[in-house]
């Protein structure tokens, strides 16, 4: 970090010295956060730290956990329809195909899924329903040694209610969207129900907390398919929509999204008498997606008989409609782990193990799209217990005016597929093995850090050291019958990341803090293992991976200048991040002419920018409150020596403007409303910044507002209607994001 010292240094020297009837000791109580300060954060608040709880989440149509995070600071949940599970974070420049650069745990434990680093590697959010949930933190950026180089991005953490007295909870919620776009004219719906119920005997040290949750709706298609050129004879077709943003017109879609998820969570925790707290969860997760309902819009121009696929003629020129199929996937996923948090020989300790894993993962495909209409041909592919362990121990000791802490953890990540041809693609008869796909990483990592006064400064320095480790990857193809297997070489690294942050009150009303960190994030089995067989060569093609992809390493600085006032909080929050070989997916052409993909290094991007939010208490009537931010962010690729081109561009989907907001007001005792709005300005599609546009295929601008109205009937039920997307936004992250959405949903707690 060759910044940091003199950055760092001139900071604390230019900061104005405090008032002298400020006492340094109530730094120790100074935390700077956004939102609910009725609780501690639950990850460790160094840099800008939100924390969300129930007055934030009364406000929010919560289809399904991730919305409660939607009018966060600089902040966006790529989620494409109610039921999505592919909602991946992205917080200031860690973008929407970027996954493996935020850490999400609910209740300590870890459900990020580091297997890839790509829109299908979310985390798992779906271990918990809304109403389970208590609190929402926010970490951005790296800036604490206890959390390894996934934090780049950020550290988001779930807290759901703690069972400490008896109770119990039950949730209906109906959703509907009209959607319109080319030849979709309807409306999709769905439903959820979710209850709970909390034992806490009296005078008992055990507690048990039990909830289910069942989740079904129809999502809007994710896929329009294009015609493509082609030459020949053709069926002349009418019915194909020209939409003069996109190359060519759009003749179909993929099935509009059937979801069906259950959900059953359990929790016991103990407290022993020696002050110990040992708390055991398991999960169970079904879900499934059906694709039945594919849409052709072609029609023969004389008979006027529909037209699925194939050469078409249209508007004078010759086509190819292609790509429609049909498709079911089913999985089975569990997640168990045990946690002890207590005192050990005068240090607090905590220590929390955790396995996740897909027990079953079943995912059929028709070959296309006349096929899966006469279970015809097809594939299947066969997951074989993808997922991770993961564990973490932390000690923790004040000793004068230092509070010194330190701990190990690791993480195991293992993933395994196998993809067969069949003869039926819905029943999977006649399965042949065609390709298959296995790999392992494994991170360790050591830390520690001190928190001490020095009077007028409260700092914190720390460091931690990782390793890791890729090991046992392949990939394997049928050829003449037999099963060729090729294995990727096995790789290890190491990693030393130092942390430093410096917090100090400046007179009555301002707090101050500067937070510098180093991370480094090592590649996932996705990105090391992704690579293609050769047909040719019958081995793994050297264009399609790279044996020698190194760890995206970050320099992070936080300079971070609050107010507070009698009903306000203002806060101003400057960022930059510098990063060395961040890892994208690059597409070319290998020496036989064939396409392939395969993430590379880009050898340097640089981010900086500005926050400002503000809050209030009582925003121009004692009954009304506000909660808004704006932010702008440069994200420039500074250095590709793969291609110049990209130097100086805006790094893809990263937009320069956000905006998020949420106005609530209490109208009467029982009834509250509120609107909220999120906006981002249009981000490049690409590296090179040449794709941009306003449709499907590219990332483009969106403006959404919502509102939500909620009715407390009695103290233990809330009836409460709202809708998302008031104005009707149209806008894709490639894939069209949700039209207007009605919500309706009755809570009931005792």
């Amino acid at each position: 970090m060759s910044w940091s010292l003199p950055v760092v240094a001139a900071a604390l020297a230019a900061a104005p010295a405090p008032a002298d009837s400020v006492d340094p000791s109530v730094l120790e109580e100074t935390v700077l956060v956004i939102g609910q300060r009725d609780a501690p954060m639950t990850v460790v608040p160094r840099g800008l730290s939100v924390s969300l709880g129930a007055e934030q989440f009364e406000a929010i149509n919560a289809l399904n956990v991730e919305d409660l995070m939607k009018y966060a600071p600089n902040f966006f949940v790529r989620k494409r329809f109610a039921g999505d599970d592919n909602a991946v974070v992205a917080l200031r420049g860690a973008n929407t195909v970027q996954s493996a650069r935020t850490i999400v745990l609910v209740d300590g434990f870890l459900v990020s899924n580091f297997l890839g680093n790509r829109w299908d590697f979310p985390p798992k959010w779906n271990v918990v329903g809304p109403a389970e949930v208590q609190q929402f933190d926010i970490v951005y950026g790296p800036y604490s040694a206890r959390y390894n180089g996934h934090s780049m991005g950020g550290i988001v953490s779930v807290t759901t209610r703690d069972p400490a007295v008896s109770s119990a909870y039950v949730v209906g919620q109906r959703m509907a969207m009209p959607f319109n776009e080319y030849g979709f004219d309807e409306t999709f719906t769905g439903f959820s129900g979710e209850a709970g119920v909390t034992w806490k005997p009296d005078a008992s040290p055990w507690s048990f907390r039990f909830s289910v949750r069942h989740f079904e709706n129809t999502g809007q298609s994710m896929t329009y398919n294009l015609l493509t050129p082609a030459t020949g004879s053709a069926t002349p077709v009418v019915g194909a929509f020209v939409d003069p943003r996109l190359a060519t017109p759009v003749f179909g879609a993929a099935s509009p999204v059937d979801v069906v998820q259950h959900q059953a969570r359990a929790r016991v925790s103990y407290e022993t008498d020696a002050g110990w707290r040992i708390d055991a969860l398991a999960l169970v997760w079904l879900s499934e997606q059906e694709l039945f309902d594919s849409r052709s819009w072609l029609s023969h121009a004389t008979t006027g008989a529909p037209v699925l696929q194939g050469r078409v003629g249209f508007e004078g020129r010759v086509w190819n409609a292609t790509g429609l199929n049909l498709s079911r996937s089913e999985r089975t996923e569990y997640l168990a782990g045990v946690k002890a948090a207590g005192t050990l020989g005068g240090w607090e300790t905590t220590v929390n193990l955790s396995r996740f894993w897909i027990a079953d993962w079943d995912a059929r495909t028709s070959r296309d799209f006349t096929t899966g209409l006469a279970d015809g041909a097809g594939t299947q592919t066969l997951s074989d217990t993808p997922g991770w362990y993961a564990a973490e121990l932390a000690l923790s000791r004040d000793f004068a005016t230092h509070r010194l802490s330190f701990g190990a953890g690791g993480s195991l990540y293992e993933t395994s597929s196998d993809t067969r041809t069949t003869t039926n693609w819905r029943t999977a008869a006649s399965p042949v093995f065609s390709t298959a796909t296995y790999g392992k990483t494994e991170n360790w990592g050591i830390w520690a850090e001190d928190e001490f006064d020095l009077g007028v400064w409260r700092l914190s320095a720390g460091a931690r050291i990782d390793g890791w480790r890729a090991f046992e990857g392949g990939i394997a193809k049928a050829y003449s019958g037999v099963r060729v297997d090729d294995l990727y070489p096995s790789r290890s690294d190491r990693s030393f990341s130092p942390k430093l942050s410096a917090t100090r009150r400046v007179g009555e009303a301002f707090d101050l803090q500067v937070s510098l960190g180093r991370a480094t994030r090592f590649p996932t089995v996705g990105e090391l293992f992704q690579g293609r067989f050769d047909d040719i060569t019958q081995a793994i093609d050297p264009q399609s991976f790279d044996p020698n992809l190194r760890a995206e390493r970050s320099d992070d600085l936080n300079l971070m200048l609050r107010h507070r006032g009698a009903t306000t909080r203002t806060t101003a929050s400057v960022f930059l991040q510098d990063i060395e070989d961040a890892i994208f997916s690059f597409s070319g052409l290998n020496q036989f002419g064939t396409v392939v993909s395969g993430y590379k290094n880009v050898d340097r991007v640089r981010q900086y920018g500005l926050e400002l939010i503000f809050e209030a208490d009582g925003f121009l009537s004692s009954d009304l409150d506000l909660d808004a931010n704006v932010a702008w962010t440069s994200a420039k690729t500074v250095r590709n020596a793969a291609d110049v081109r990209a130097e100086g561009k805006q790094f893809p989907r990263i937009p320069e403007w956000r905006a998020n907001g949420n106005l609530r007001y209490r109208v009467v005792d029982p009834v509250k409303v509120s609107l909220g709005w999120r906006y981002a300005s249009r981000p490049n599609s690409d590296l090179l910044g040449l794709v941009r546009g306003d449709a499907y295929v590219f990332q483009t601008e969106y403006f959404t507002v919502d509102a939500r109205v909620s009715w407390d009937v009695t103290p233990s039920l809330q009836l409460n209607a709202g809708v998302d997307n008031i104005f009707d936004d149209q806008a894709y992250v490639s894939h069209p994001l949700p039209q207007r959405t009605w919500v309706f949903d009755l809570k009931a707690r005792w």
